[in-house]
């Protein structure tokens, strides 16, 4: 199975493995949800491609997306030097040796080193208590957020590498849509031939078919270049840096019934783009904390060994500094952290309003989109497919004009794009929903027609 085979790949090493382990095992389930929600639809049959295509499944793209696209590379690159400032926060500051000759090099009775005094000492500086524990909060917190991104990110990726995938499958089919009506323009040329030597019909009719037939190879030729342009997206986002000619396997026939908006909607703070902010909000708290402690003076202990030349006498000296918060009470930055945490709840409230009308857009295209395809199915496609074969019928005896006809063929495809553009919005919103939310839409099943 598809989707079993795509989750024991990514739990044994598809995935990179340095996140945290609740994060990876959202990552996990998200890859298994779009390989069982599109795969079920998209690896059930087997487009034939030209010799020497790739074949390429699902399966395979969303794997070879989560090893290679550069920007997962530089989302992990930002999670390690996040991980190294949390590490460096809880550094303790390194001891000070200080060497100091006094009474040295002089003259008269200072002269060399006969009245030397030489001082060595070690300082350490002992900070107010609550700094280090409070730059260690941050620095987790700034990692935790980042690791957020990073699972973010990921599921970002996934879902634009299916829909890329969805488009590459939809491009294949239009292409088969119009090879369909090209072929059906082929057949009637003949009988038109046959038709204008007998007299049945005028010589400019057999023009007119042929310019017919070539409007649709126009057509084709556009549908190619923008098959050509969604398999360098998808190549693109599997990390290739050269267009391959992959041949996607799949069809989009396999559709469904949503569950409610609501029901989509319930779980939305929980979401790794809404759930970061809970981390960036505990690491702006600290660098509250930090802001309001750094006027606390740090205490610098030093102890010193002196030796005195002149009497060949030691001592011990001891001493201790610390700095005076008269003039700077870091008015300034507790003002700047302060705003800096309250900008985080203005950032969650946009970041919630962007990803709930996202989702409701994504939703409304997907129930408008199995409205317009259960017309499409139920009514309009029977009746052009009946109209046609009526018309080619009619028209071998006479019965319908060329222009009939050239109609008629002409409405079947167009019913035929309509409803693969249908399919390919379904699609791309279930793709789209389930990459932002990690969960499967529970789609009620119907069987393709």
């Amino acid at each position: 199975m598809l989707s079993a085979a795509l989750y024991a790949t990514a739990a044994t090493g598809g995935l990179r493995t340095h996140m945290p382990a609740s994060l990876l095992a959202r990552v996990q389930r998200i890859v298994f949800v779009l390989a069982f929600t599109l795969g079920g639809g998209l690896a059930s049959s087997t487009i034939a491609s030209a010799q020497g295509n790739e074949k390429l499944s699902l399966s395979t793209a969303l794997q070879r997306a989560l090893r290679a696209n550069p920007r997962l590379a530089s989302a992990d690159f930002d999670v390690g030097m996040a991980n190294g400032r949390r590490v460096q926060a809880g550094a303790i500051q390194n001891p000070e040796l200080f060497f100091e000759l006094d009474n040295a090099f002089g003259s008269g009775e200072f002269r060399g080193l006969r009245s030397a005094e030489t001082t060595l000492q070690v300082s350490q500086l002992f900070e107010f208590r609550g700094k280090r524990e409070t730059r260690i909060a941050a620095g987790t917190a700034e990692a935790d957020s980042a690791s957020w991104q990073l699972e973010a990110l990921r599921l970002e990726i996934l879902s634009d590498t299916a829909t890329a995938f969805i488009n590459v499958v939809a491009g294949q089919r239009r292409l088969q849509l119009y090879d369909e009506h090209i072929a059906a323009l082929g057949r009637l040329l003949p009988l038109l031939q046959r038709r204008v030597e007998a007299g049945a019909s005028s010589p400019a009719e057999t023009a007119r078919a042929q310019v017919a037939a070539d409007l649709v190879r126009a057509d084709r030729e556009r549908a190619k270049g923008a098959l050509a342009i969604a398999r360098l997206e998808l190549v693109t986002l599997m990390g290739g840096s050269a267009p391959e000619n992959v041949q996607a396997i799949g069809n989009l026939s396999s559709i469904g019934r949503p569950p409610a908006l609501r029901l989509v909607l319930q779980s939305i703070d929980r979401l790794p783009q809404l759930a970061r902010w809970t981390a960036v909000r505990a690491q702006r708290d600290a660098e509250l904390v930090l802001a309001r402690l750094k006027p606390y003076p740090d205490l610098r202990v030093g102890a010193a060994w002196r030796h005195f030349n002149d009497t060949d006498d030691n001592a011990v000296r001891l001493n201790f500094s610390v700095p005076l918060p008269v003039f700077d009470r870091n008015v300034g930055g507790i003002a700047e952290a302060q705003a800096a945490r309250a900008k985080v709840d203005a950032e969650y409230a946009t970041g919630k309003a962007a990803l709930v009308l996202t989702l409701g857009r994504a939703y409304e295209t997907l129930t408008s989109s199995l409205h317009e395809i259960d017309i499409l199915r139920t009514a309009a496609l029977p009746n052009a497919r009946q109209a046609q074969q009526a018309m080619e019928s009619g028209y071998a005896q006479g019965r319908f004009s060329l222009l009939e006809l050239l109609d008629v063929q002409n409405t079947l495809t167009q019913a035929g794009l309509r409803e693969l553009e249908a399919l390919t919005n379904f699609h791309t919103s279930v793709a789209t929903i389930e990459g932002l939310t990690g969960t499967p839409l529970g789609l009620t099943r119907e069987r393709a027609r």
